[in-house]
């Protein structure tokens, strides 16, 4: 399973980023090859679709899986069509997430709201 998580820094005890869309990375872990990888998420400067552009950029890098705190509706149905599972993540380090959803204790995100547009830092 590759899992993305938007992060505020490059390491594994980085907290999740509040705005999926403004995070400055995305975590890429692998859990097969415990390998971590870190995208530089391109569309934190854009003033518009930054939540669709970081949806894509998950989708681009063959995440099947999403950890996250919350999400807005334009870039939720990017990452539903390429069939990635959006899981709600928990306070604590994105290693602290992987951990909780390989042990089955998150929960698929299901509130979903409209978008900040423009708003909404880590």
């Amino acid at each position: 399973m590759k899992i993305a998580i938007p992060v505020d820094e490059k390491t594994l005890t980085s907290g999740v980023c509040a705005s999926f869309g403004r995070t400055p990375y995305f975590l890429i872990y692998d859990t097969e090859t415990e390998e971590s990888r870190y995208i530089n998420n391109s569309g934190t400067a854009d003033t518009g679709g930054a939540g669709i552009k970081a949806a894509q950029t998950v989708a681009d890098h063959t995440a099947d899986t999403l950890l996250v705190l919350r999400l807005g509706e334009n870039a939720a149905k990017v990452l539903k069509s390429a069939e990635i599972k959006i899981y709600k993540s928990i306070e604590g380090s994105a290693k602290d997430n992987i951990d909780a959803l390989i042990a089955g204790k998150l929960s698929l995100l299901d509130e979903i709201h409209a978008g900040f547009h423009g708003n909404g830092d880590c």
